[in-house]
Order: structure tokens, then C-alpha cells, then sequence
């Protein structure tokens, strides 16, 4: 059932999906039609996007519409914005989820994919920002979440510029909370731990994780519940906070080097 906070917060408003194609994003896109928002879905496949729409637009009743955007592009969040907020529709929810990691050394990694994942999973979050905030602050009104994760709380030996960039996505979420709460607008910072999705294929990690991945539509429920409450941030899964506020009181290359042991690659043995 969808959330009575997510309909009283939002019910008939525009929202914008990144990287709803599949994971996190798709979840997040259900729950929103589910409390009776409109969609804009985009991601770089079309397919997926138009599939999603449809389902969506046939069984919620709500407005759909797909935009095709590869955000490793520099000119894509202007893309999205001009075919949206841009082009005289009234996006009141953003929704930053778009991102990915790629796991091994450092060293050996492939530079572009390195790249690509900055220009993704922070230039274009501050680009999107930037465009769609102002409009909403102009209204006082509207919401933005950035998908972080618990990565973000910690180095990650073995996906450390995915870690950064998340820490870099929660410290931005953190502050633009603080500084849009004057103009009625709320942002929160989304950081999951393991989730049913297609990281792990993406990244091309192994699943040597001890926590069991947590369902994806669950993630976004609590998520979304989060930022229509006005949180900065939320940890959707016990375990998740209980390692962080544990990790407050252990030096930092301690917790550095457990997490080097865990996900160290097994050619490295």
C-alpha cells in the first residue's frame, strides 16, 4: 500500500527520476505512482524506461513521460531540465538516484570508467541540483533526494571512488538541507547499504557481503518516507546504523583496514 505521507506530501505533483531504469530507481518510481505522482522517468535505455511507463501510467491512472539521457554526458542534466522544468512543467520532486561503482584495484582500473563515475554520481547530481533548486525555492516548495550510501561513512579499498563520490553525495545532501529548509524545500540523503539490484553486475564485484541484501522496494518506502518527513539523511536498515555509530568510536585506518580484508580481491590472496 502506498505511504498516507507520501500521498499528503505529494499527490498529483511532477517528480524526476534518474537512473529509473532498473534497482533503487525503479522502486522509487513505484512507490511515487503508487501515492499518485507523476513521472518523469529517465536513464540511458529507452526499453526499460518505456516498459516502466506504460506499467505505471496503466495501473496508477498518473502522467508518464520517458527522457533518454546518458549522465556521463556533460550536457545531460541540462537535457533533462530543458525537457522538463525548462520546458514549463512543474517538477516539485528530484530525485538523484543515478550511479555506479566499479570494484578492484585502484591501479588496474579502467580511467574512463573511473571518470564517468564522478561526472555521474557527483557532477551531474550538482549540475541537476542546481537547475531544478532554484524553481523550487522560487515556490517554496518541492523536495530532493541524492541516493549516498553506507559507503559513504567510511574509505572503500577496492571501490574507492565509488566511496568518495557517496560521501561527496551524503555531505551535499547534508548541507543543501540546511541551506533550502528557509525556502520550504526539502532535500535528504538516501544511504543503503547492500540492495537487491544491479550493482554488484555493474561494478563487477564478487558478493562477499555478510549482510543479506535489503529489498530494493523497501529501501525506497523508507527512503522516500524519509524525505517527505524533512530528514537529512536516513540509514534504511538496523544494521547499518548500528555499524556506523559503532564506527565513531574506532580510529579510522582500524576501520579502514577491516574493509580492506573484507572486499580485497581474491588475486591479491
Amino acid at each position: 500500500m502506498p505511504s498516507a505521507i507520501l500521498r499528503k506530501a505529494w499527490q498529483g505533483k511532477w517528480a524526476v527520476v534518474t537512473g529509473a531504469s532498473a534497482g533503487i530507481g525503479e522502486a522509487i518510481a513505484v512507490e511515487l505512482a503508487e501515492a499518485g505522482l507523476n513521472l518523469v522517468l529517465t536513464a540511458r535505455r529507452r526499453e526499460r524506461l518505456e516498459l516502466l511507463a506504460e506499467r505505471l501510467r496503466s495501473k496508477y491512472s498518473i502522467q508518464t513521460r520517458v527522457v533518454v539521457a546518458d549522465l556521463s554526458l556533460p550536457q545531460s542534466p541540462q537535457q533533462i531540465f530543458d525537457a522538463t522544468e525548462g520546458g514549463g512543467m512543474q517538477v516539485d520532486v528530484l530525485i538523484n538516484n543515478a550511479g555506479f561503482g566499479e570494484y578492484g584495484e585502484f591501479l588496474r582500473s579502467r580511467v574512463e570508467m573511473q571518470l564517468d563515475m564522478v561526472q555521474v554520481n557527483c557532477t551531474a547530481v550538482v549540475h541537476l541540483s542546481r537547475l531544478f533548486l532554484p524553481a523550487m525555492a522560487g515556490r517554496r516548495q518541492g523536495a530532493m533526494m541524492i541516493v549516498a550510501s553506507t559507503a559513504s561513512y567510511q574509505p572503500v579499498p577496492y571501490l574507492a571512488t565509488y566511496g568518495a563520490t557517496k560521501a561527496f553525495d551524503r555531505m551535499l545532501a547534508e548541507a543543501l538541507a540546511e541551506e533550502m529548509k528557509r525556502h520550504g524545500v526539502r532535500v535528504s540523503a538516501l544511504c543503503p547499504g547492500p540492495t537487491e539490484s544491479e550493482f554488484t553486475q555493474v561494478s563487477g564485484s564478487r558478493r562477499r557481503d555478510w549482510r543479506k541484501a535489503q529489498s530494493a522496494v523497501l529501501v525506497a518506502r523508507l527512503g522516500l518516507e524519509a524525505l517527505a518527513r524533512g530528514k537529512h539523511s536516513v540509514i534504511p536498515y538496523l544494521g547499518g546504523r548500528l555499524q556506523v555509530f559503532a564506527q565513531r568510536f574506532m580510529p579510522r585506518t582500524m576501520v579502514t583496514s577491516a574493509v580492506e580484508r573484507l572486499l580485497r580481491p581474491a588475486t591479491l590472496k
